[in-house]
């Protein structure tokens, strides 16, 4: 299999978020209704959260797309925090959820994201190329608003896939199709962020081979564990300690 050049691999376009994401919210729940009650209380490789605030997490995100108030309200009690935009979301995410029971996450989970992925598809294009300042453990960044709407938004969910079937020992699903591109267009930005040659070839469902320019270093392992390590969850050595957001 010939590589792929990296640094030609195209970002996730308005029109693929719309059917990864989609697909990225039915693969979670269809993962969560495997868990067991003990299951929503193991910790998970974000510190300060086990599996049922990650859960309330990803619905309170969905949640935001789905409702201007909902939104709102959450930017508002945000916004009067110390700590960063994205930690200050996550804390009124879960807190405002608190109450809810395992099913409860579930059903509303199902039951918003629909709506979450349509209200995402529809917000026009100038309104997407809105650029915001996002505070990240490696340094303060400014976004396109569809950039993080359409591949932000839809990395969390799939990480989080990932987090929640690691630590409770569920079988994660991967497809060359669907986590194949979300794995490809990680590849693209790091290969973008590092500019450096170096080949890498990533093992599994949502692998590939790709090469950045040439007689660089060369990197085999996995391609779940490669975003788990550029997503700052597991240590990397060299190029693979460039950092991607997710």
């Amino acid at each position: 299999m010939q590589a792929a050049d990296a640094t030609t691999i195209p970002p996730v376009s308005h029109r693929e978020a719309a059917a990864l994401g989609a697909t990225e919210y039915e693969r979670l729940l269809e993962l969560l209704r495997t868990l067991e009650p003990q299951d929503w209380s193991r910790a998970t490789d974000c510190p300060e959260w086990d599996v049922r605030a990650m859960v309330a997490h990803v619905l309170g995100a969905a949640e935001a797309h789905a409702s201007v108030r909902e939104n709102l309200h959450q930017q508002r009690v945000a916004a009067r925090s110390d700590r960063p935009l994205v930690d200050a979301l996550g804390d009124i995410q879960i807190a405002d959820r608190s109450g809810l029971a395992a099913d409860a996450l579930m059903t509303r989970l199902a039951e918003v994201a629909p709506r979450s992925m349509r209200a995402r598809r529809r917000i026009p294009a100038p309104v997407r190329a809105i650029r915001m300042k996002v505070e990240l453990p490696f340094g303060t960044e400014r976004w396109r608003l569809g950039y993080l709407l359409d591949t932000i938004y839809t990395r969390d969910t799939w990480m989080h896939r990932v987090d929640i079937a690691r630590v409770t020992g569920r079988e994660l699903v991967l497809t060359a199709d669907h986590d194949g591109r979300i794995v490809a267009d990680v590849v693209g930005e790091w290969a973008r962020r590092h500019g450096r040659p170096c080949a890498l070839v990533l093992e599994g469902p949502a692998g590939g081979e790709f090469v950045s320019k040439t007689d660089g270093p060369r990197y085999v392992l996995d391609a779940v564990e490669y975003c788990r390590i550029v997503s700052g969850r597991a240590g990397g050595d060299g190029l693979l300690a460039t950092p991607v957001p997710f």
